[in-house]
């Protein structure tokens, strides 16, 4: 059989309170009972309101480390899943014919990406994106940014946003250019 543990012994055990503390609670705790009985007086039991107090700041310290280690596994399985779209969506491509610089900002550093012109096209329409993997950089199409913008938009470095010629707002755009019009 088990013998149950005294408060005193509950709270050395945890290590809340020292045992010189764990002694003069014990004395005190002796003279109030003392007190108690000789002069009828209600005494208010420390030990109780410290293990009161404890236990509600170890539930908080509790609280706070989950809430840690869920946002902790929430980033990890994000990174996963970036990670695991720019394997699978990365736009792959001759690395030989890419003759054309195409230069980009990454953590205020200037940096260079060769791509072929028709990349080069595609990027600057909107079509793809630069995209920074775990050491270097990779293209992906518009929708492959989007999904990665939403779960990180620190890892997107280049996207323009495609240019509707409908959405441009020209006042003369009701007004025909005659062909035969001269100055």
């Amino acid at each position: 059989m088990s013998k149950k543990l005294s408060m005193q012994e509950q709270l050395l055990k945890a290590g809340l309170v020292s045992n010189a503390k764990a002694k003069t609670i014990k004395t005190e705790k002796h003279k109030q009972q003392q007190a108690q009985r000789h002069h009828k007086i209600e005494v208010v039991d420390e030990t109780k309101q410290l293990a009161q107090q404890a236990l509600v700041e170890k539930t908080e310290r509790d609280r706070l480390l989950n809430l840690q280690q869920q946002e902790q596994a929430r980033q990890k399985e994000l990174h996963a899943q970036i990670k695991q779209l720019i394997d699978e969506h990365q736009i792959k491509f001759n690395a030989k014919e890419a003759e054309i610089a195409y230069h980009f900002t990454d953590d205020a550093k200037i940096k260079t990406f060769y791509v072929t012109e028709a990349l080069r096209d595609q990027l600057a329409s909107g079509k793809l994106a630069i995209v920074k993997a775990e050491k270097d950089y990779v293209l992906i199409s518009h929708d492959v940014a989007l999904k990665i913008k939403e779960r990180d938009k620190d890892r997107v470095l280049v996207w323009n946003e495609p240019k509707n010629s409908s959405t441009i707002d020209d006042p003369y755009a009701a007004f025909e250019i005659p062909d035969d019009l001269m100055w």
